[in-house]
This record gives C-alpha cells, sequence and structure tokens, in this order.
C-alpha cells in the first residue's frame, strides 16, 4: 500500500470516527518521502560558516544533551503552554541547524542578553522610530484590537499592503519584511537566542507570556528590554512556547486540523510564521477540493520541519 493510499484510508477513517466539528488528527511523521529543498539562504549560510547541516545539529544536540537545567526548563515551560517538549525542542534544533550555530554553552546566552541591555539602538527606520510610525493613519484600525498578537499581526499587515515596496507621503519604504525594516536595526534577517526568536514574533506574544508565565509585557519603545528578554533563556523559553500554542490553536480553529502531534508541522510554522493567514489559506484549499470530491490537503512539513521529525526519535531520547 502506498504513503498516498495509507493517507486517504486515515482521512476517511478520522472522517467517520470524529466527532462533528472536531478537528482531524495530522499523524506524526513527514508527509513527503525525501526533504524539500533547502533555500540558498541558508545553504551559503552554512558554507560560509564552513560548516555542514548535520555538525549544526550534532552542536545543538550536545547542546541539549548536556545541559540538564536547560531540558529541565523546557519541560516545565511547555508544561504551562500545554504543548509537548517536543515541538519546542523541534523549534530550537531547527533554527540551530539551518539559521545560526548554537553556543557551546548556555551561559553564553545570558552573556549576550546582557550586552543588549546595555546596548544603544532603536527600533526606526529612516529616521522614524516605530512607535512614530505605527501613529501614521493607516494603522488606526488596529488600535482597537484586543491583545498584542491582534495588534501587531494587524500592523503587519497593513505595513505589507500600504508601505511595503510603496512611496507614501514623499518617503520611500523597502520591499522588505515589517520585522526587517524595524525590528533588525544591526541587520536584516538577524534572529536571536535559544529559540532564534525575531522581536515581532516576541511583540506579538508578550500579551500570553504576561497572562500565563507571568512575565512583564514587552514595549516596543524599549528595544533594549525586548532583546534582552528574547536572549535570556530564562525568558526567550516562554515566548518559543507561545508562539508553538498560537499555531496549534490556529491550524485547529481555523482550519479544522489538530497539529499536536507533529512537532514537524508546528516547526514548519515556527519558522515560517504568520500561522493564522496560513490556516485560512489551507482552509479556502480544502474547500476547493471538498467541492471538487477530493480529499483534503494535511498541513505539510518544509525541509526544516521535514528535518526535525526525520530526528525525532533521536531528540526523544534526550527527555
Amino acid at each position: 500500500m502506498t504513503f498516498a493510499t495509507r493517507l486517504f484510508a486515515f482521512l476517511c477513517i478520522a472522517a467517520t470516527t470524529l466527532p462533528a466539528g472536531a478537528a482531524t488528527l495530522v499523524p506524526p511523521g513527514n508527509r513527503a518521502a525525501t526533504q524539500p529543498d533547502v533555500p540558498a539562504a541558508s545553504s551559503i549560510r552554512t558554507s560560509a560558516l564552513k560548516s555542514t547541516y548535520e555538525v549544526k545539529y550534532r552542536k545543538v544536540f550536545a547542546l541539549l544533551k548536556n545541559d540538564k537545567a536547560l531540558r529541565d526548563k523546557i519541560v516545565s515551560t511547555s508544561a504551562k503552554y500545554g504543548v509537548d517538549p517536543m515541538h519546542m525542542v523541534g523549534a530550537i534544533v531547527g533554527e540551530h541547524t539551518y539559521n545560526v550555530d548554537a553556543y557551546d554553552r548556555l551561559q553564553t546566552y545570558y552573556i549576550k542578553a546582557v550586552s543588549y541591555l546595555q546596548s544603544d539602538f532603536s527600533f526606526a527606520h529612516g529616521g522614524e522610530t516605530i512607535g512614530e510610525f505605527i501613529q501614521r493613519p493607516q494603522f488606526s484600525a488596529c488600535d482597537g484590537k484586543g491583545g498584542s498578537y491582534e495588534q501587531w499581526s494587524c500592523r503587519e499587515a497593513v505595513w505589507d499592503k500600504e508601505f511595503r515596496g510603496k512611496t507614501v507621503d514623499g518617503k520611500t519604504f523597502p520591499n522588505n519584511r515589517f520585522s526587517a525594516v524595524f525590528f533588525q536595526p544591526f541587520y536584516a534577517g538577524q534572529t536571536f537566542g535559544i529559540g532564534q526568536l525575531n522581536p515581532l514574533t516576541a511583540l506579538q506574544m508578550s500579551d500570553i507570556v504576561a497572562k500565563v508565565s507571568g512575565l512583564p509585557k514587552l514595549n516596543h519603545n524599549d528595544p533594549q528590554q525586548v532583546y534582552q528578554t528574547i536572549m535570556d533563556p530564562d525568558l526567550t523559553l516562554a515566548y518559543v512556547a507561545a508562539t508553538i500554542r498560537k499555531s496549534i490553536d490556529a491550524y485547529r480553529d481555523i482550519a479544522g486540523f489538530d497539529i499536536s502531534q507533529n512537532p514537524g508541522v508546528t516547526a514548519t510554522l515556527y519558522n515560517v510564521g504568520n500561522p493564522e493567514a496560513r490556516a485560512r489559506a489551507l482552509k479556502a484549499e480544502n474547500r476547493k477540493l471538498a467541492a471538487a470530491g477530493k480529499p483534503p490537503r494535511l498541513p505539510q512539513e518544509n525541509y526544516y520541519g521535514w528535518f526535525v521529525n526525520d530526528k525525532l526519535d533521536e531528540l526523544k531520547t534526550l527527555f
């Protein structure tokens, strides 16, 4: 029996056994037999370090293996957010395999956190701070949004629609992501800490983390606080867990899929971001497939999530 046949059989069984309105479980493992192509940027970055993906994976694996305190923090934090620890492990491993090398010791992350707290920089572009920028009338609809995730997601959408790659009020804006233009003052694409978060994601998750973990809310006018938070392992792990929780909830509530048993899917979403928009797109696609009498498409892993699922048995030995 081919994988496609087994998958179709699974969907048919799920459709007849799950209660009406329940999310369809996405089974563990990869949908694709081979790893999807890795983006050129990741390959170039790794080659520049004279390294390989396997070497980088072994380095982050060793960090997790040799630091019981870190593993304990992951387990306790994941429990607070109601996610399996392997989802957090998958995000951390994926980031340090395809983004940057892990530091050899957790202590280095604490030292870096202090250095950012003492640095002088701002979230700004072209002399306009982010606080000033979001006061523009185009963002007025976002002010009434209920929480930090809704507000910053709205602002990101306004950026894409009204400013990205356009000239507004005589000022030309880059054709680049909101997070890269305003929230990465050292260089675009930079992410930070054991979870390799970008500051915009941290700002989005601020309310959830404040509610669940009791940490202070982040302030976009205090970039040092934001950077110090996402560099400090005692603080940033809560943001990693909250980001994963948001993805699981979005796919359940919007697209009707339970991705809680597949760390490769949550790792993919951690990598690409915008889980709610992606869940809506999948829902729309599956409506068209249903209208054509075809089975739904399950959430799929990208190269990053595929790698996490492929290494999952080995990663589970750490916990």
